[in-house]
């Protein structure tokens, strides 16, 4: 383990810095190593949150929305996910199953999760209507 890796760690178990922070100083410590993939522009921060905007379009309700669900709750619900029993996890599948939703939850697995995740990054969708915008994206 090298000294930089080994400073992030110390300062992650004393407190100093967050499991994210940690995460994206080794991440950016991996890439600035010779021998290292380089594709010649800045990486893009991971995406912290998903957010909801529901904004009124001016029709004198004062109705909005403003979620914002940090990526950490993906994580500890995959997490939580692995720990239902295999025939209760069978019931929830089988009524995905029946409302459409050919799913199966033991297939959501942490390594699964991250890639979905960085693929997020990417995640724009906009709806208007007369009444009201709808908008969700990564931060």
């Amino acid at each position: 383990m090298n000294e930089n890796r080994r400073k992030i760690l110390e300062m992650l178990a004393t407190g100093q810095i967050s499991a994210d922070e940690a995460e994206r100083l080794i991440t950016a410590l991996e890439q600035g190593q010779p021998g290292a993939a380089s594709s010649g522009s800045e990486p893009r921060p991971k995406p912290k949150y998903v957010r909801v905007l529901v904004e009124d379009n001016g029709q004198g309700r004062a109705a909005k929305v403003n979620v914002r669900v940090p990526m950490q709750l993906l994580r500890a619900g995959v997490k939580l996910a692995g720990l239902i029993p295999d025939h209760a996890r069978a019931h929830v599948n089988e009524a995905l199953r029946e409302k459409g939703i050919p799913f199966d939850l033991s297939q959501i697995k942490p390594e699964n999760l991250e890639e979905v995740i960085d693929q997020l990054a990417d995640l724009t969708v906009d709806v208007a209507d007369r009444d009201a915008t709808v908008r969700v994206f990564c931060e």
